[in-house]
């Protein structure tokens, strides 16, 4: 999502997830005990022989008879209970706060990746950060044009806040004495995640139509790698890690349920174990751009087949990875839960300070640059992440972030 040479991320996304609470079994025919009744009583004497009736007494069943015959009015229809409302699905939240963190842990190493320990940390995270983020993100836009406001978020939690925060990280550059620079088309740093995502949701209809959308948005994927894609509009990204986004698209509530076993909580604990070590072996020599998923094969100064081969291992290890990190993240309310309902305010909003403590030098401490550093950048990274997913920090930034722009759509027609 960032890299060292320009730092550049489901539900939610942007805005983040919903699952639906389990619904016991209809209940069908006759229940018991069953309705209490005078079982002798004259209605229901089996022999239909009643004590004996005077006259005046006979008069009168004829005149109640008279009223059956007479057609009974409708009685009124009953209001109709009101439908329980959705109830929101903590995993998901809980599996957007781990991410958000880890986002700001890797911007924050970029200045101590000389060192081999921040370098572990960064390939680390950088391998299954940002596709569990786009996967998640495309996960949560499955019914996303089934909704009208839904779709009128294509702007107010998109485009209107992609233009703002442009114009604001541009003053916050100003303000530390680099030039003024704004490129509306060009997305600085860390916005560019809002305009690939604006385009993965228009291109959804696109998918779902497809029978085969998996394959096709893998060899879009790979053969993405031959051509020199320009960042204008994340177009770059956009192709980088669209199979992360259509692979979300298709999945079910049930492919995560299949996560929830104790042999493959074992195996993710296992392929997660396994990739620190990896992270460590390699970060002397591996170099950063590949897991930026972002360029091509000649920028990467790879033959065409070393870059197909690399692109599908990146891949594979991306999926594992992010599976794996599914696998072992808490499915029940948690104390992070409802931090993870408001990523997108942190992730908009953690530029800011880390831009601050690059530019005055605070990441470049000498006694940074080692494994102690590297936790110390770390847990204050979480705790910056708790401090903007704070309810107090929506209340802030409401107004910015998620402008109100009813006055801007036509009403849904009463037909």
């Amino acid at each position: 999502m960032s890299d060292t040479k320009h730092s550049p991320p489901v539900t939610t996304p942007p805005d983040p997830g919903d699952a639906d609470e389990a619904v016991g079994p209809a209940s069908t025919g006759a229940q018991w005990p069953l309705p209490e009744e005078a079982f002798w009583s004259e209605k229901t004497d089996p022999h239909g022989v009643g004590p004996s009736k005077t006259d005046k007494d006979q008069d009168k069943d004829r005149d109640q008879d008279e009223d059956q015959d007479q057609p009974e009015p409708e009685p009124a229809p009953e209001p109709q209970p009101e439908a329980p409302k959705r109830k929101r699905d903590p995993y998901l939240d809980n599996v957007k706060f781990v991410l958000i963190a880890f986002v700001i842990v890797g911007h924050s190493l970029v200045p101590t990746l000389s060192t081999d320990s921040a370098r572990s940390l960064y390939i680390f995270i950088y391998t299954f950060h940002m596709p569990l983020f786009v996967l998640i993100s495309g996960y949560l836009s499955r019914n996303f044009w089934n909704s009208n406001a839904k779709t009128n978020k294509l702007v107010d939690t998109f485009v209107v806040p992609y233009v703002i925060v442009e114009v604001g990280y541009a003053l916050v550059r100003l303000g530390l004495g680099e030039k003024w620079s704004l490129t509306i088309i060009d997305p600085a740093w860390i916005n560019w995640y809002l305009l690939a995502l604006l385009f993965w949701r228009l291109s959804t209809p696109v998918w779902k139509r497809m029978k085969h959308p998996i394959p096709v948005a893998i060899a879009i994927y790979l053969f993405a790698g031959f051509s020199q894609i320009s960042g204008d509009f994340s177009m770059d990204r956009f192709f980088g890690l669209m199979p992360f986004f259509v692979i979300g698209l298709v999945t079910q509530p049930e492919h995560f349920e299949l996560l929830d076993r104790r042999w493959i909580k074992i195996v993710s604990g296992v392929v997660v174990l396994g990739a620190a070590a990896v992270s460590i072996f390699i970060a002397p020599k591996a170099p950063l751009k590949p897991f930026y998923y972002k360029h091509s094969f000649q920028d990467l100064d790879l033959s065409w087949w070393m870059g197909l081969g690399v692109r599908t291992g990146l891949l594979i290890c991306g999926l594992a990875m992010s599976y794996a990190v599914l696998a072992l993240v808490p499915r029940r309310e948690t104390w992070f839960t409802d931090l993870g309902t408001r990523t997108l305010y942190c992730y908009l909003l953690h530029g800011i300070p880390v831009l601050i403590a690059k530019d005055q030098g605070w990441l470049e401490l000498p006694w940074l640059h080692g494994p102690l550093g590297v936790l110390a950048i770390s847990a204050s990274c979480f705790a910056l992440a708790i401090v903007l997913c704070l309810p107090e920090t929506r209340t802030v930034f409401k107004w910015v972030l998620e402008p109100r722009l009813t006055w801007l759509y036509r009403r849904p027609s009463g037909n």
